[in-house]
């Protein structure tokens, strides 16, 4: 836990001591009265608490320093994988700041993986704060849920035409490793101009990967279809080294 989040009523109030957050001030961090420690507001604020006293709860001052640590303009959409390489998949896209992630039915995703417990309200977001928090981040990325692909699409055409009406500049990319255009370094190469100024869009297929239909309707939306070499990987793993290789060309992982 690198930056202890409170929600925006909670900030400033005194923390039960039985609170998951209040056992890692104390059990791990060994922090006392007077001590101080990384706090933020969640989609807010960052700064320092410190402590006043422990008594039955944890009493601490927040003053804040930022604005916290803002997400990155990369969108991904997700095909449903297993729900135990979603929970890791949700914690690592977050701690690499993707602003949105787009979980959608695939034509041959597992239809059960949509009705997983992990999904429900609350389950799947907690992988998010988690990831943040590792981030030492207060911005928790925004989780979409979607029927089928068409529908997930649609939705994100939607907010890319507000955004191009702005001037801004969408690069929509759908990883293949069956049938690519062209590698994504390459994809990357061809925008490097405007990568930086531009909003990303990432597609990632289910563990059985896009039908030529889903192909087809992809590079009808603006998708242009890309490989990252031979090898086939996991869906949580695609997601990770993909959003990874994206922010870098895109300057948010350090020149």
């Amino acid at each position: 836990m690198n930056i202890c989040l409170f929600l925006p009523e909670e900030i400033n109030k005194p923390l039960n001591l039985h609170d998951e957050r209040a056992q890692h001030i104390l059990k791990i961090l060994h922090k006392k009265q007077g001590d101080s420690f990384t706090a933020g507001v969640i989609n807010g604020a960052s700064g320092i608490a410190t402590i006043n006293k422990i008594e039955d709860a944890i009493y601490f001052d927040f003053e804040e320093k930022g604005s916290g640590k803002l997400l990155n303009p990369l969108k991904m959409i997700i095909g449903f994988p297993r729900p135990i390489q979603l929970k890791r998949l949700l914690r690592d896209v977050a701690a690499l700041g993707v602003s949105e992630v787009h979980l959608t039915g695939t034509d041959l995703g597992e239809k059960s993986y949509m009705k997983s417990n992990l999904v429900e309200k609350g389950s799947a977001y907690k992988m998010l704060l988690d990831g943040t928090v590792q981030a030492g981040s207060t911005n928790v990325p925004e989780l979409f849920l979607h029927q089928n692909l068409t529908e997930c699409l649609e939705t994100l055409q939607k907010s890319s035409l507000e955004k191009q009406s702005t001037g801004c500049q969408i690069i929509k990319i759908a990883l293949d490793n069956v049938n690519p255009a062209c590698s994504l370094n390459k994809a990357l190469e061809k925008n490097e101009n405007v990568l930086k100024s531009s909003e990303c869009v990432a597609a990632i297929g289910s563990e059985r990967g896009w039908t030529d239909k889903e192909r087809n309707l992809l590079e009808k939306y603006g998708y242009v279809r890309c490989g990252m070499g031979e090898r086939i990987m996991r869906t949580e793993t695609a997601a990770t080294v993909s959003a990874s290789i994206i922010l870098n060309k895109m300057g948010f992982l350090g020149e």
